[in-house]
This record gives C-alpha cells, structure tokens and sequence, in this order.
C-alpha cells in the first residue's frame, strides 16, 4: 500500500504514514519492532484504515449486525443506561437477535427483514407482548445509533410494528386484601428482617430495590419521614456462582446504585404504626449486634470505579465486627439476626412459601400496588400519591400503579344510580 512505508530499523521493521497537518507542519504515525517486514506491512494498513475511519474500527461495508451489537453495547449501552437494562438488553441480543439476524450486513437490513424477524419471534415463542416490546427496544435503540454513527444511511427500525395481540395482557400485579396482608405478616412474625421489610413496602409502597438500600440514617423517628436517596443493586456473582452464603459469608456483590428517576428521589412521610414498628426492630438489632459480638457481620461501602464509564460508584464491602476496616460503615436496616445482608435475595424463599403454602399471588411489587390502590380508593390526593411513589406525573400512577377494585367499581356504579334517581 502506497500511502504506508516499511523501513527496517536495526533488527525490525517499522511502519509510518503521513496524516493530518498540525500548524501547517506534516506529522507522521509510525510504530517499530516487527520481525518481519510483512507483519509491519499488515498492522500498518490496519492502522491506516483505523485512521481514515477516525478510530473506527468498522467499515459499514462489510460490518455484520452481530459485531455492532458489541460495539453499541460497550460504547453506549454500558455508559448511559443502567446495570438491570444492560443485563436484559445483553440477554436479548445473546438469545434472540444473534442467532437470528447478527450475520447479516448492517447496512443491508432492511425494515421487511427486522419485521419478519419480529413477527417470527411472536408466532414461534409465543412471548408476553411485554418482552416483544423488549426486543423492539434493542432494534430501535441499536439502529439509532447507528443512524446516528453514520454507519447507516436509513434507519430500518423507524415504523415496526409488534404483531396484534387478540388476548388482552394479564395484569401481573395482584392487589393484596387486609387479610392476606395480615395472614403474610403472621407468617413471618418469627423472620423480623423479612416481616419489617414487607411491613416498610407496605406502609411506604417503595420498590424493593429502595427498601433494602435503606439505612437507618434514612429514618427520621422524630420527623417521621423516610428518604430515599439510593438502590441497592447486584451486579455479579464471585466465582460466577449462584450460592447466597457460605458461613454466614456473602458471596454476592451489592453495588449502591442511583434512583430509578430524578422524582423517585424523595422524603416521605409514615404513621406511627411503621414508627413505632422501626424503633423496636431497631432496638432488637442493636441486641443482637452486641450478642454476636466479633462474630456479627458488619458492611462498609468503598468506592471503585466502573470499568465500563470511568465513573465512581459504591461497593459494599463485608467484615466481620472483629476485623478492623478503615471505611465508612453502612448500617443497613433489613439483616439476619446475625449482621448478614442478603439485600433483595431476603424475599426469594419467603416469596414461595406465599405462593405454595398460603395460596396467595404475589410479588414484592404489589406491595406497592397495594399501597397506592389503597390510598386512592380512600380519597387520597393523586397528585400526593403520585410524589410518595417518586412518579414522574400522576398519569403514570393512574395507569401503571392503581388498579381498579371492587369497592371503587361499587362505588362507581352507585354514584351513577344516584344520579339516575333524578329521572321519573
């Protein structure tokens, strides 16, 4: 290639080309120590590409939508988009748009080609209109980027469609009544760190992220607020195992992460029931930390940096009460009798024990259901209800939060009958 030199420098070889004038001044890139002068004369084209391509190491002649997908996921998705949304888009890709379509073309997709592959997926999995919509995120997300990287001249992904669903959607969420609120809470009245957790979910209508990020510098017992400043994530396994503890030894990593949006950052206000509930499992925590000893498990949070955006974040890190360890203390207020934190996996036993031996559906999310529902059907504020939940606006609590019962459908129908009695 004419534009690259080879020069043998001692006993390697060398390769230089000109580039881009600095101050009216030529300036060459040139690297030195190949054997041979083939294997200089190879990685200097490739640098030379590299360069005319301003770093990109793709030419959308010949890039494959599967070596894309990489690109898009380290250079955008790792930066910008949380951990939980990463780990879904990056299942997606692995399972269902790889094997699929990752070897054609990038340039050469075409909407027809992205729709089939759409409408396959629908007869041929039968998967929730949910996850559809999933997979239509990463084709639209991924292609407008990169429309946006000019690897492509027409987006393909603008205007697909997800196939009719005849059936309307089952609504997951399950809206507990006061006697399977009362008959989960007598289950657990002997697991304090499990029935404070869904006691708090339910007094509060936090995510379950949100409860179990909380400290006990959250809860102000005087003021009788609760803020919510952080979530608790897991990111990873050690070892690339699955197993909760060993020995009282976490062998998962809980990462403090950011709130889900700007408005979930909140204050908000509780009863004296949840007060007063607090302050004794508090006052039983401390117990048993002085019972356990050096034995008791202690957490502190060190700060590293992620790999992926260069940006700072929150580890936590555990030690037993006799270790030493020079970082800030973390005084979670969900944990064992014996220090351990388990974070969100707290909930995954007891979440079967409801299912199999109460008989009663349920996720950690419909606390929240509950919650909202209830306040809303005993008068309560939207606008309120909206901020207590850490809503962007009070459609989204209407919509996604509130389900209608059969009190509010009563209700409904006998304000109408009134309304009726004024005719003849």
């Amino acid at each position: 290639m004419s534009n690259v030199t080879i020069q043998k420098r001692g006993n390697f070889y060398q390769y230089k080309f000109e580039i881009a004038k600095v101050d009216g001044k030529r300036k060459f890139l040139s690297k030195s120590g190949f054997k041979t002068k083939f294997e200089a004369e190879k990685e200097g084209i490739l640098a030379y590409n590299d360069y005319l391509n301003t770093g990109n190491s793709f030419s959308s002649n010949n890039m494959s939508y599967s070596d894309f997908l990489d690109y898009w996921l380290e250079n955008y998705c790792y930066i910008n988009l949380k951990y939980h949304t990463i780990e879904g888009y990056s299942s997606i890709i692995k399972n269902h748009v790889k094997p699929n379509i990752g070897h054609y073309i990038l340039s050469q997709i075409t909407r027809a080609t992205l729709q089939e592959f759409i409408n396959k997926i629908y007869i041929n999995k039968s998967f929730s209109k949910n996850f559809l919509n999933n997979i239509k995120k990463v084709l639209k997300g991924s292609f407008n980027y990169a429309y946006e990287c000019n690897y492509i001249r027409i987006n393909p992904a603008i205007g697909l469609k997800l196939p009719k669903y005849d059936i309307p959607p089952e609504d997951p969420a399950h809206i507990f009544t006061n006697e399977e609120i009362n008959l989960i809470l007598d289950r657990f009245k002997n697991n304090h760190c499990v029935y404070y957790a869904f006691l708090t979910a339910y007094c509060t209508g936090l995510r379950i992220a949100e409860v179990f990020a909380l400290t006990w510098e959250d809860i102000d017992f005087y003021n009788k607020t609760i803020s919510v400043n952080k979530n608790i994530l897991k990111k990873n396994q050690v070892g690339g195992t699955k197993q909760r503890h060993i020995s009282g030894n976490s062998t998962t990593v809980w990462y403090f992460g950011t709130c889900k949006t700007e408005t979930s950052y909140r204050t908000i206000p509780i009863g004296d029931t949840l007060v007063n509930a607090l302050k004794k499992y508090k006052q039983e925590q401390e117990e048993h930390r002085k019972n356990y000893g050096d034995t008791y498990m202690k957490h502190y949070k060190k700060t590293v940096i992620n790999p992926y955006n260069n940006k700072q974040e929150i580890k936590i890190i555990n030690a037993h009460a006799e270790i030493d360890v020079a970082l800030p203390e973390v005084n979670f207020v969900f944990l064992k009798n014996n220090g351990v934190y388990e974070g969100t996996d707290s909930c995954k036993y007891p979440f079967k024990v409801i299912h199999y031996e109460l008989g009663i559906p349920c996720r950690f999310h419909d606390f929240r259901d509950t919650h909202a529902t209830r306040l809303i059907e005993s008068g309560a504020d939207i606008k309120a209800v909206s901020k207590r939940l850490g809503h962007r606006n009070i459609d989204t609590t209407y919509n996604i939060y509130v389900r209608v019962t059969e009190k509010m459908e009563n209700e409904t129908a006998e304000k109408f009958e009134k309304i009726c009695k004024y005719f003849g």
